[in-house]
């Protein structure tokens, strides 16, 4: 029994040697080696492939040390005041007079950048909001006071100056078109009253709007955020939001929290429309808003229903659902129904990416759109407006006819005499719609509108662009405390 098992054994055995050799010689034809970065013949495949070079460990050794000397420490006081509510016409204002208020003073702090050596400093206007004092705190410990040269309240931007003997360590704007999803960045400022502070994170979307401008500012709110994961806390608002070159990409402004903290995510306002606000703050006094004049179709709070119905579901671009007489968009040839996809090559999907690019132009200035219409490709070049649908500047100082009633700021010696920092009188409240509605009387002084300051008659003219109601605060002069008028404006300016 045993012999006959000898002749199975050997056959089994040559058998396993020539299967053997066979495959180390397959193998030397079609091997597979990790460390060597061959390409395997398998049908998966690993995330890492051959020829692949490992990206370089990011430093913000450079960058973070160049910004925390151009970021300053923002602080701000505001006095005590007394508000006269006059818009209350019940029983008990009726038998004792209007109702008033009691303000106590408040103090507030922020970040800022300095953005040019003679001293310009732009932050957020909600942190200088109501300031009757500023202060700005350097990394080297120098403090000074600022002066307030603008604000704005659309794109939530303010511009400060501080004067100096020396060139001040500033930080240059890059072209925030150029932000990348994933990208590298570096938030600073001073969150909590602390230190200069330096967090970091990835850009983690773009064209963000969360409508924060629009309770500031009404229907004229522009809001194309860039959205990061960089820690960003109170405080850190109008810091700086770097590169890993060391350049302004954004101006912190705002986080999504359900606990007034960071939470996750930040948001900051584009280098290009800061830059062009700091433009025109400095040579106007206010923000030259420029406009196409077309309504549109907001895709991410549009119902898929109406998205369907006009095609936005299968078609990219911002739906017109109607256009402006004697518009610029009129005169460029757009109608009701086209679909605005590119302004200055620039793609443009939503309500934040259209604003975002407009934003950035004044009125008079020409722009390339391109369009679909009826599935045809076009393109036109559109001369842009401001909210009177001319191509004029609104210069500070200059009047304004708004509602058949008539603007100007107040001047210098007036400032000082009613100890106020802006201001702008109803010269003629007429007999429109203003006189109308409001009952207001000639001389009133103007100082905020839906709690926001207003410097000069551009401004003015800019939160009253839209439809909505506005309730306007001031006071008379050689009276006590601050009279509120409420204005309902169902019709918008344009």
């Amino acid at each position: 029994m045993k012999l006959k098992l000898i002749p199975v054994i050997a056959t089994a055995a040559l058998t396993s040697v020539v299967t053997l050799f066979m495959a180390s010689q397959l193998m030397k034809h079609d091997s597979y080696v990790v460390n060597e970065h061959t390409q395997s013949a398998a049908p998966t495949s690993y995330v890492t492939y051959a020829g692949a070079a490992a990206a370089p460990p990011a430093s913000f050794e450079m960058a973070a040390e160049n910004s925390v000397k151009a970021v300053v420490h923002i602080k701000t006081a505001t006095p005590a005041r007394i508000i006269t509510d006059n818009s209350a016409n019940d029983v008990f204002s009726q038998m004792f007079g209007q109702r008033q208020y009691y303000i106590p003073s408040q103090q507030g702090s922020g970040s800022g950048v300095v953005v040019s050596p003679d001293g310009y400093i732009v932050t957020n206007n909600h942190v200088v909001a109501d300031a009757s004092e500023v202060t700005v705190t350097f990394n080297d410990r120098y403090t000074a006071k600022a002066k307030v040269v603008g604000t704005d309240p659309s794109t939530d931007i303010a511009v400060l100056k501080v004067d100096g003997d020396e060139a001040m360590p500033f930080m240059e704007f890059a072209n925030s078109d150029d932000v990348r999803l994933g990208q590298w960045v570096l938030a600073v400022g001073f969150p909590l009253n602390l230190d200069a502070t330096v967090t970091a994170g990835i850009v983690s979307a773009k064209g963000r709007s969360l409508g924060v401008n629009k309770q500031r500012s009404g229907a004229t709110a522009v809001e194309s955020f860039i959205q990061t994961d960089a820690a960003v806390n109170p405080g850190n608002s109008g810091g700086a939001l770097v590169n890993t070159s060391g350049q302004l990409i954004g101006i912190n402004s705002a986080i999504a929290s359900p606990t007034g903290s960071y939470a996750g995510y930040s948001y900051a306002i584009p280098a290009n429309i800061v830059r062009k606000a700091v433009n025109d703050l400095v040579k106007y006094g206010a923000v030259q808003r420029a406009y196409m004049g077309v309504e549109y179709l907001d895709s991410r709070s549009a119902s898929p229903e109406a998205l369907a119905k006009v095609g936005l579901d299968k078609q990219e671009g911002v739906y017109i659902t109607g256009i402006r007489t004697k518009s610029g968009a009129e005169k460029a040839g757009l109608k009701t129904g086209d679909f605005i996809t590119h302004i200055n090559g620039i793609p443009v999907n939503n309500q934040a990416d259209i604003q975002g690019q407009i934003a950035r132009f004044r009125p008079g200035d020409n722009i390339n759109v391109s369009y679909s219409r009826g599935g045809k490709n076009m393109t036109t070049n559109l001369v842009l407006t401001n909210v009177s649908g001319t191509t004029e500047i609104l210069k500070n100082g200059a009047p304004a006819h708004l509602f058949g009633a008539t603007f100007r700021p107040l001047n210098a010696s007036e400032r000082s005499q009613y100890q106020v920092d802006r201001g702008v009188v109803v010269t003629d409240p007429g007999t429109g719609s203003f006189a109308a509605k409001t009952k207001m009387k000639k001389g009133f002084v103007i100082t905020n509108i839906n709690n926001l300051p207003v410097a000069s008659v551009a401004e003015l003219q800019q939160i009253l662009s839209g439809t909505g109601s506005y309730q306007i605060a001031g006071f008379y002069p050689g009276t006590q405390g601050m009279y509120y008028y409420g204005l309902n404006n169902n019709d918008g300016m344009e």
